[in-house]
């Protein structure tokens, strides 16, 4: 490379950010739009309604990519200027509605779930559009509504006193650096001390982990002692309930170890003068459980001896969108379909397999590639292994092993760590 082209190429690497932050201030204020919809319906309709609107005197997120998705999720958020049509923001995510419509209950039942999605905050009139895809990938519902940011009904929360908290990972600014919120859960106010040092725990095993530990250095955390009236959390089937501050509870979908919270306004009022862009939540049990789920939250017990592997797992799910690569039955009504390729990168039913790992395999290796059944775990090894997405047959995973898989495994495999690497970069490049 000549010196001129090293100095243009150093020049560009100088201004790009710049460059995104103009495009970011072009748009948008220093602040965020909090807006809290309804979604509801069975396993045949979905609708969609708008419950509030909030500002909020802070915006955590990225600013850069602005008008890109990295990956497609269940569901887009996109913000079109109202005069232009121009898309100048948008967000995937999943929700819990959305794993609900397979469930046995949707078959018969018509339920609603609270959905909060945070955006920066526009300078000019808006039309948003929230959209929910099935398993095909089809528009299953969508709404678009006009957004004029002087909306007196906008509801103003400066003023809101924000609980107490700690930084306990601090590398700077937070329009540099990722910004993770864990919650307690199940901790009284007497137990933050607690609390705290499960935090430190987990946030230990989470960056012992590539490729968070090559980039913990881009990350931030910040330890919210949300108090509970009692020490817990709810375990329905032996009908015991408990007052919490976010509500969570066993048995979602009636699956015993399935640990989430319906309660997402709750939750983020709970997280009011505080900027994040991810959120972790503590349990304070010793009960195996969890769950964690596509640009929303993660939620894991923390006293268990397994808890730690758990809460990398579930942020796995949270923060990159990886799916589960253990498979164990063929399921009547099933995730993932022969002709569709999944979004999720860390598995494939090879309907378009090049856009996956194709790359990171070694010449020769076959497809499906055969398990090694001499050796108990083996992560670094890409291949295309049969099981994954909970199906035992038509969906494959990358490697025999992964943290995705098991809980024994210490380590993402390759095509994991390049997704969540992928992720980091997104939001700090």
């Amino acid at each position: 490379m000549s010196t001129s082209l090293r100095l243009l190429f150093s020049w560009l690497l100088a201004v790009l950010p710049l460059a995104s932050q103009a495009a970011f201030n072009d748009w948008f204020e220093d602040r965020t739009l909090r807006m809290d919809y309804i979604f509801s319906g069975d396993s045949i309709e979905q609708k969609i309604s708008v419950d509030e609107m909030f500002s909020l005197p802070y915006w955590a997120g990225r600013r850069n990519h602005l008008d890109s998705l990295l990956l497609a999720g269940n569901g887009q958020i996109l913000m079109h200027d109202a005069a232009s049509g121009k898309l100048i923001y948008c967000q995937s995510f999943s929700s819990l509605f959305q794993e609900w419509q397979h469930t046995a209950e949707a078959q018969h039942s018509y339920k609603s779930f609270e959905n909060c999605f945070l955006l920066p905050f526009p300078k000019q009139r808006v039309q948003i559009t929230v959209r929910l895809a099935d398993s095909y990938q089809h528009t299953t519902a969508a709404l678009t509504i006009p957004v004029d940011p002087k909306d007196i009904q906008i509801r103003k929360l400066d003023k809101v006193h924000a609980l107490p908290h700690k930084k306990l990972l601090d590398n700077g600014n937070t329009k540099d650096c990722i910004d993770i919120a864990v919650l307690a859960e199940g901790y009284r106010k007497d137990q933050m001390d607690s609390f705290y040092c499960d935090v430190k725990k987990m946030e230990k095993e989470l960056f012992d982990h590539e490729p968070f530990k090559t980039y913990k250095n881009r990350f931030n955390i910040i330890a919210v002692a949300s108090p509970s009236q009692d020490t817990g959390v709810s375990i329905p089937h032996n009908e015991d309930w408990k007052q919490t501050a976010i509500g969570a509870q066993f048995d979602t979908f009636y699956s015993d170890r399935y640990l989430t919270t319906l309660h997402l306004k709750r939750m983020q009022d709970l997280l009011t003068g505080i900027p994040y862009e991810y959120i972790i939540i503590l349990v304070n049990s010793d009960i195996y459980g969890g769950g964690g789920i596509y640009n929303l939250y993660m939620l894991s017990t923390i006293h268990n001896k397994q808890s730690l592997p758990v809460c990398v797992h579930e942020f796995g799910h949270s923060f990159a969108g990886l799916a589960d690569e253990y498979g164990y039955s063929d399921d009547a009504q099933p995730y993932y379909h022969p002709n569709v390729e999944p979004w999720e990168k860390n598995i494939t039913t090879l309907a378009n397999f090049k856009q996956k790992w194709a790359d990171m395999l070694k010449p020769g290796t076959p497809i499906p590639t055969p398990e090694n059944k001499k050796v108990k775990t083996d992560y670094q090894h890409v291949g295309v292994f049969e099981g994954a997405g909970y199906l035992s047959k038509g969906v494959y995973r990358p490697a025999q092993d992964c943290r995705m898989r098991v809980n024994n495994v210490p380590a993402f495999c390759p095509v994991c760590q390049r997704a969540i690497r992928d992720v980091i970069l997104f939001y700090t490049e």
